[in-house]
This record gives structure tokens, sequence and C-alpha cells, in this order.
């Protein structure tokens, strides 16, 4: 069964620092590109950070650019995302995301076909 599942998630204060871990299992992520989505209540899913397969190719939304940095390791199956200098605006719950066109990286929903089950980012002080 492929699968995604996502952890690091919970309560800091803003300035703070998470790191997001996104872990498959059922398949190998090595062809696969990653992309990091959000949404907060009431708000529509947006994309903030993807990865290509070889992890040439990075982007991120504006809102997080300088802040967010993702990095893979395929030897361990996994993706993160280390989130710095967190806002309350950051508040949300986060999804990986796996497309098998590994080598392009994009914010669109429907080029992916796997999904995590999300972890919640409270950024509160």
């Amino acid at each position: 069964q492929l699968q995604l599942v996502e952890s690091g998630g919970g309560l800091v204060q803003p300035g703070g620092s998470l790191r997001l871990s996104c872990a498959a299992s059922g398949f190998t992520l090595d062809y696969y590109a990653i992309g990091w989505f959000r949404q907060a209540p009431g708000k529509e899913r947006e994309g903030v950070s993807c990865i290509s397969s070889s992890g040439g190719s990075t982007n991120y939304a504006d809102s997080v650019k300088g802040r967010f940095t993702v990095s893979r390791d395929n030897a361990k199956n996994t993706v993160y995302l280390q989130m710095d200098s967190l806002k309350p605006e950051d508040t949300a719950a986060y999804y990986c995301a796996a497309r098998s066109a590994g080598s392009v990286c994009t914010f669109a929903l429907g080029y992916y076909h796997h999904w995590g089950q999300g972890t919640q980012v409270t950024v509160s002080s």
C-alpha cells in the first residue's frame, strides 16, 4: 500500500522553528517530485514548497521564501521541510504529496497522485 506520512507538527511560538518530515512506505520516492502544501481553516489548499526527484530543483511560495527550506534524503525515503522564523499566518495543516513526473516541481494540486494525512502546525504565543 502506497502511503505518505507527515510528522513534526506542533505548537510553536512566533519566531520559532519546526521540521516536518514526509516518509514514504510501499514505494520509493527516488523518482517522485514532492510538494508541501498547507490549508488553513476556511481557506484553499496552497503550495508551500516542492522539490524534484533529484533534489536539484526546488521552489517556494513567496510567503515562505527565505524562511522555509525543503530537502530530501532518498536513502531514508523521506523529505523534510525546515520551517524557521514562523509566523502566526503559517498556522495550517501541512500536507506532503508525491507526483511521478519527478523532474518537474509544481504547485498544481492536480498533478499529485499520492497525499499524506497532514500534520497540524500552530504558531501562537
